[in-house]
């Protein structure tokens, strides 16, 4: 009887967090195509297949289901960063913080990212949320490396968390750039970033 209750209550987790999953995919693809604003409770319900109850059961409203999403975004970003700085033996600090704001650009090259992290998140959640979501995601790593490249003397000892956070501003609008100018800023935050070098 014991397994049988135990299979009931693992059935309706995996029941509940199906639901979950399938509402946090269809509303990233309609925030993604057509932002925040001009996306529906209705059409995202329809495109998940579930009811409105079911979407209020899980989340208390579409705000809150947009701040997963933009939880899941920017954990998929941190991702990427880290895959792209964790595959050399020993790249160098600096060669490190150049390798992963490479990463997070061609991470940003999809447009309904972009919408949803640097065009809608700070509108519809505020600057103070997106930053705290930032700051357990990529902006965790940046400071690390900042703080990695200081300690290992490649860079100039400048305090941490300011030269992270710009940092962190220079690559968000190296990332709204249009796609012909992208190569551009690239070069220059590399520049800038060699240029820290003691």
């Amino acid at each position: 009887m014991q397994g049988v209750c135990m299979q009931v209550r693992q059935s309706q987790r995996e029941r509940r967090e199906g639901t979950q999953r399938v509402l946090i995919a269809a509303a990233r693809r309609l925030f993604a195509s057509q932002g925040f604003a001009a996306t529906g409770t209705p059409e995202i319900v329809a495109a998940a297949g579930v009811t409105r109850g079911a979407l209020y059961h899980h989340f208390a409203d579409k705000a809150a289901l947009f701040q997963v999403v933009v939880e899941e975004e920017h954990a998929l970003l941190a991702m990427a960063i880290n895959g792209a700085t964790a595959g050399e033996d020993e790249p160098g600090p600096v060669k490190a913080l150049i390798a992963g704001g490479d990463a997070f650009l061609d991470a940003m090259q999809d447009e309904g990212r972009r919408r949803i992290l640097l065009v809608d998140a700070p509108s519809v959640l505020g600057r103070a949320a997106v930053d705290a979501i930032d700051a357990r995601h990529g902006l965790r790593t940046l400071i690390e490396g900042v703080a990695a490249a200081i300690e290992a003397k490649a860079i100039r000892d400048l305090p941490v968390l300011p030269l992270a956070y710009l940092l962190n501003a220079l690559f968000d609008r190296a990332a709204l750039a249009a796609p012909a100018e992208l190569a551009d800023y690239r070069k220059t935050i590399k520049a800038l970033i060699r240029g820290l070098k003691i």
